[in-house]
């Protein structure tokens, strides 16, 4: 049991230190860019993550997620079409 904590908690430290090196990183890349269309793209992506951390599956409706879980079922249960007959069926509008 006592193994199981010293491990997580060494795992703990690496995946801090993980972060730690991967900020230090971006914050390296980003201070060597001189082109401000790509530092507001930059800007951009991290102030919208920052602001909307909600999983898109909260987002969308019930009847959306009920249709997404009934496709995935289906799928499981080998319930599919090849994509090269959709391919076929579609091929005009594709």
């Amino acid at each position: 049991m006592n193994g199981n904590i010293v491990t997580f908690v060494k795992n703990l430290i690496i995946n801090a230190k993980d972060v730690i090196e991967l900020r230090t990183d971006l914050h390296n890349m980003i201070d060597k860019i001189s082109d401000s269309n790509i530092l507001n793209a930059v800007k951009t992506l991290l102030s919208s993550k920052s602001v909307s951390q909600a999983d898109w599956w909260d987002t969308i409706s019930k009847e959306e997620r009920a249709e997404i879980e009934q496709g995935l079922a289906e799928a499981d249960r080998g319930e599919v079409i090849p994509h090269e007959e959709v391919t076929v069926k579609y091929k005009k509008w594709l």
